[in-house]
């Protein structure tokens, strides 16, 4: 059986991945926003395509810079996770409202943060849809991954104050014809 269900809640039966952390840097100043939609666009090159509201502080940071980095963070940050989404960031300063660890970036001139599981350094690759819809198409152009844990609790919003946490690792790549003959799987 199955009820009818409001059409603007459905970002909780369609969040596409973790939630993240994305941190950027404009002339000297630096700051981080909580983000819970984002799509990976094409593999090679790596392209990511996001939207981030025109009246968040890291659009306009974002836009003249050119550059984010997009933060991976694990289930044990959701606090700071909602904290950071609960503060602007003309107000304070993030990092150290949340005991962050900003690291240089290697391929852009945005804070890397360091306590997450998985930094990614990006470029806006294409912009032609930022003033109609507030999308950002990103490349990744450097990606830091930690060493442990090989499969990391994450963050998925559910909307109206929810999160769920990734579950169970299912192995199926020997499924995948795709894999099939690869030893690596």
């Amino acid at each position: 059986m199955k009820k009818d269900f409001p059409v603007s809640k459905i970002r909780q039966i369609l969040e596409p991945g973790p939630v993240v952390l994305v941190s950027s840097a404009w002339k000297g100043k630096k700051n981080i926003m909580t983000m819970g939609w984002h799509l990976v666009m094409e593999f090679s090159p790596s392209l990511v395509g996001c939207i981030i509201a025109e009246s968040n502080v890291s659009f306009e940071m974002i836009r003249k810079s050119g550059v984010a980095v997009i933060n991976v963070p694990t289930a044990n940050m959701v606090d700071q996770v909602v904290g950071i989404g609960n503060c602007d960031g003309d107000e304070v300063d993030k990092f150290e409202k949340f005991d962050l660890t900003a690291v240089d970036g290697e391929k852009v001139e945005a804070p890397l943060i360091d306590e997450c599981f998985a930094n990614l350094e990006c470029k806006i690759v294409d912009d032609r849809l930022v003033k109609q819809y507030n999308f950002f198409i990103f490349e990744v152009v450097k990606a830091h991954v930690s060493n442990t844990p090989k499969y990391p609790e994450t963050l998925h919003y559910r909307g109206e104050g929810t999160f769920i946490t990734s579950g169970d690792v299912l192995h199926k790549a020997k499924q995948f014809t795709k894999f099939k003959n690869d030893p690596n799987f």
